[in-house]
């Protein structure tokens, strides 16, 4: 028997992402599970940039937040955090090892050969390092999950 606490999404508000939000909501649902939002966002302190690194912070964490519908937080007892780090695959799998989760769900671009290369994977780390099974989800998703209005406020996300 499959017993899950917590379940674990991580997002960047890519279509991918969403489609991981849609997976991991229905997990979190059908067993009862605390559902973990984690978005990782790069150092902007370290680096120059005209922009306010508070105000994107604070963009970031309101956007997230607006992920988590009410019954996120009333029946999966929904919870959202932003960690700062430059290495997303690493600060997913150390939440995913402070908070015991179950199940990390995870949206992929699919991408091969030189963009792999090039930009990385951070889904791929995350399968190979993760302390737990993780699940992979491609945008457009096969039909197991009905697409839900729950995460239609998050669509419009940061990029």
């Amino acid at each position: 028997m499959i017993l899950l606490k917590h379940v674990l999404v991580a997002i960047d508000f890519s279509p991918p992402s969403q489609t991981a939000l849609a997976y991991g909501r229905a997990l979190a649902q059908s067993f009862g599970a605390t559902l973990h939002l984690l978005h990782v966002t790069e150092d902007l302190f370290r680096r120059p940039s005209p922009a306010d690194p508070h105000a994107i912070k604070e963009a970031v964490w309101r956007t997230l937040n607006d992920c988590l519908t009410d019954a996120d937080r009333q029946l999966r007892h929904g919870r959202a955090l932003v960690e700062t780090s430059d290495h997303p695959a690493e600060a997913i799998v150390a939440y995913a090892k402070e908070q015991s989760i179950d199940v990390i769900v995870v949206g992929t671009h699919g991408r091969s050969g030189i963009a792999q290369l090039l930009m990385g994977s951070v889904a791929k780390e995350v399968v190979r390092t993760a302390p737990c099974p993780v699940l992979t989800v491609r945008h457009p998703e096969r039909e197991f999950v009905r697409p839900d209005r729950e995460f239609a406020a998050c669509r419009s996300g940061i990029h």
